[in-house]
């Protein structure tokens, strides 16, 4: 959860008046996101944030602030090691929540909206002393700026990059267009971050005429949201053979669980067996998944064991959404009761050594 003043403290002088703020609506009190000087959120903000709220409560709407919603161990590095150390978390990996709202046309603002949130994040991580793991926010739409700030990031120490899982200008991932980023991401072997993001725009991913943007607080939202727009995605990279010319790189599927890869392993396997001749790749895609695709378990799936066996018991890691209010607080406790029947091996690649391969610490 970034301090609401990220962006006006962080965002180059030139950019300093369209900077990502809150202020309240004096008419009635509530809070309002503005973005480039646009209002996209209003009286939901503390909503974002559930780590202060009953377990059992959602946020209503007008009650509380985009900061009373914000636990200290959100946005100030000494409450995270504090927070991580009662965890018993060795270190934590972090990604943005108002740094996935935005969604601006304007291709030099949206660069320097990244680039302002990798400099707040970078002095988060270099403050909490090695406990965070920084992700950089790196914006597609200007491709020429998006590696220069993905060259940046790569000196500064940052381990992976962040990225909606969208098509940029109509183009996916496997476009020719953005080889430049994946081969400097296999290069550096820092992986590609696929995160759930929201826009109140348009329907994400592939949800269309189900997702209503306005239902921001449902069931089906949340429960959808991950499968439906992080999935397509790294689907799209196999198929697409994009990992035929970077069979090196890596990418994390972040907040879509981990039950779904063996059964679209299976699927496209099944798919690829009666129609790949119509595009063909060197390997079935399963191969691909299994080489190329980290997934992230959520504390209390089931099927955890059993996506180790198929997919690769290298290949899952654990996370949750804290500190937003779809989060369970007790996260690192029920991962751990979660894998408590695997074999020892497995407990330790899950609970901690998959990670240090996926992040090159």
């Amino acid at each position: 959860m970034e301090p609401p003043d990220l962006w006006e403290n962080y965002l180059e002088p030139k950019f300093r008046d369209r900077a990502i703020r809150i202020v309240k609506d004096p008419a009635d009190g509530l809070e309002v996101l503005m973005i480039d000087n646009q209002p996209v959120l209003k009286g939901v903000l503390a909503g974002l944030g559930g780590a202060n709220l009953p377990r059992e409560q959602l946020f209503v709407p007008g009650s509380k602030t985009y900061l009373d919603g914000c636990p200290p161990a959100s946005y100030l590095p000494a409450e995270r090691i504090r927070m991580l150390d009662e965890w018993g978390v060795t270190a934590g990996v972090l990604f943005p929540t108002v740094g996935i709202l935005w969604d601006v046309a304007d291709n030099d603002l949206a660069s320097a909206y990244a680039r302002a949130y990798n400099n707040w994040i970078h002095d988060f991580a270099s403050a909490a002393r090695g406990r965070v793991i920084p992700i950089a926010h790196i914006a597609l739409q200007d491709l020429e700026a998006a590696l220069a700030e993905l060259k940046r990031c790569i000196k500064l120490g940052f381990k992976g990059i962040f990225l909606p899982p969208e098509t940029i200008g109509n183009r996916r991932f496997s476009h020719p267009d953005f080889d430049p980023i994946w081969h400097e991401c296999e290069e550096a072997g820092i992986p590609v971050c696929l995160h759930v993001i929201v826009r109140f725009n348009r329907a994400p991913g592939i949800i269309g005429q189900f997702y209503q943007p306005n239902e921001f607080r449902t069931v089906f939202g949340f429960a959808l949201g991950g499968f439906a727009q992080v999935v397509p995605a790294a689907m799209t990279m196999v198929a697409d053979g994009l990992f035929d010319r970077f069979p090196q790189l890596k990418v994390l599927c972040v907040e879509a669980g981990c039950g779904w890869a063996p059964y679209i392993m299976d699927r496209m396997d099944q798919k690829y067996g009666l129609l790949g001749w119509t595009y063909p790749t060197k390997l079935k895609p399963s191969d691909y998944f299994r080489r190329n695709i980290w997934v992230v378990a959520e504390p209390e799936e089931r099927s955890i064991g059993s996506v180790m066996e198929l997919l690769g018991e290298e290949h899952v890691l654990w996370g949750s959404d804290f500190p937003h209010v779809d989060s369970n607080l007790d996260a690192p406790h029920l991962i751990r009761g979660s894998v408590k029947e695997l074999s020892a091996s497995q407990q330790r690649k899950l609970l901690g050594e998959n990670a240090r391969k996926v992040f090159p610490i």
